[in-house]
């Protein structure tokens, strides 16, 4: 997992928690403990992918867009941090090298665990995770 996903999932989880107003990234990056700018970007991203909605000036910030029972942790997953379970360097030229063929062994291999993972990804929502902070405080 990449430090992107685990921020868009605490910024929706917070958003949703808090669906009567706006929220500021401030106030998410202290409750995530991350630099606003970090957040501005993942919010950005989830903005334009339509998971939240911004306002500007006095009272805004950013809400969550819809109902969070329809967001699932693979449609973050792939905005945010797709490929990122493959080894670094795979991308070279095909050699007959052992380090190049490596590189590209480990790469189908990981390729397909990300395909596992996000069939279970696909199991949980934003709301789901939701119910279980509810469940564990």
């Amino acid at each position: 997992m990449n430090r992107e996903f685990t921020l868009a999932v605490h910024s929706l989880l917070f958003l949703d928690a808090k669906p009567e107003r706006y929220a500021r990234s401030a106030e998410i990056a202290s409750s995530a403990q991350a630099h606003p700018v970090q957040v501005r970007k993942v919010l950005s991203v989830l903005r334009d992918c339509g998971y939240v909605e911004s306002k500007e000036g006095i009272g805004g910030g950013f809400s969550l867009k819809g109902d969070s029972s329809r967001i699932n942790l693979w449609d973050i997953y792939q905005v945010t941090a797709e490929g990122t379970l493959r080894p670094k360097g795979a991308e070279e030229k095909v050699s007959y090298s052992l380090h190049s063929s490596t590189n590209t062994l480990l790469s189908i291999i990981f390729t397909d665990a990300e395909e596992h993972l996000g069939d279970f990804l696909k199991n949980y929502t934003i709301a789901d995770l939701s119910d279980l902070w509810d469940k564990s405080r």
